[in-house]
């Protein structure tokens, strides 16, 4: 299974022209949405991952499904019908030797 493992996210910083903010609270502000960004960029990639997930466990959820209910009891009857072969074939060996011994022995 694919997901994101991990999440880069690089903010370039103030261009050199660019003018200073005017005050520190637009100064932290800046700060702040570089942080959220940050942040957001990893919400997305652990909510990609979860979806991943979980999408996987729906498919094996359903994979098991159909083997419960479909794979494994057919299986089933193949193998008793190849024990019930077996048996016979073992029971008709033991016939053909008996006869076979009794046929020599006499």
């Amino acid at each position: 299974m694919r997901r994101p493992a991990s999440v880069s996210v690089s903010v370039p910083p103030r261009p050199a022209t660019a003018a200073a903010p005017s005050n520190t609270a637009l100064a932290h502000a800046e700060a702040s949405y570089a942080d959220a960004v940050r942040a957001a960029a990893e919400y997305a990639a652990a909510r990609a991952a979860a979806e991943s997930v979980g999408a996987e466990v729906a498919g094996t959820r359903h994979r098991v499904r159909a083997l419960r209910r479909h794979w494994i009891p057919r299986l089933r009857e193949e193998l008793h019908r190849a024990g019930l072969a077996l048996e016979q074939s073992e029971h008709e060996d033991g016939v053909r030797r008996r006869w076979a011994s009794g046929a020599d022995g006499r």
